[in-house]
């Protein structure tokens, strides 16, 4: 039986999310001062638009009066989806990374950043880009490899092959 009031949220709420075609990624009740925010971090293999969002967020909020699962006092509900620099944690955020450059903490020491290109249910094929002129390089990290792994920011990526053949 769940213990904690994000436990006992992520067990209420949950479902409202998945019926609409969402994954629940993280629920946080920060206190600001008097009042309370409750954070609702949701994704999809597609992603979710702000539409999306909206229909979501006035689901949730539904279901949070309905059962004053949040108590008497005032609390403010924000629902989005991950940052840019995300963790991936779960075999879905790997997937959801697919072609993104993220940056891996390895379990040999070190780390690499690479991109993914494929991922399987033991790790991923990536491909690490080349330095200096040099051809960029494949090589597979094994999940049980990797520490952390973290979606980087690209600012001047270059059109891949896909978008030039579009």
């Amino acid at each position: 039986m769940s213990t904690t009031q994000s436990e006992r949220l992520r067990e209420l709420l949950e479902p409202l999310v998945t019926s609409q075609g969402l994954d629940l990624e993280e629920i946080e009740v920060d206190s600001v001062g008097r009042k309370r925010v409750l954070r609702v971090v949701v994704d999809s293999d597609t992603g979710a638009d702000l539409d999306l969002i909206a229909d979501v967020s006035r689901a949730l909020s539904a279901k949070l009066d309905e059962t004053n699962a949040m108590g008497e006092g005032e609390y403010t509900l924000e629902v989005g989806t991950p940052g840019a620099e995300r963790p991936l944690t779960e075999h879905r955020h790997y997937v959801r990374a697919t072609d993104r450059l993220v940056k891996f903490q390895l379990s040999e020491g070190g780390e690499l950043v690479a991109r993914i290109l494929k991922v399987d249910d033991e790790g991923v094929d990536t491909e690490v880009p080349g330095v200096k002129g040099r051809k960029a390089t494949a090589r597979r990290i094994a999940f049980d490899d990797i520490i952390r792994a973290r979606v980087q920011v690209e600012f001047s990526r270059k059109d891949n092959k896909k978008e030039e053949e579009a």
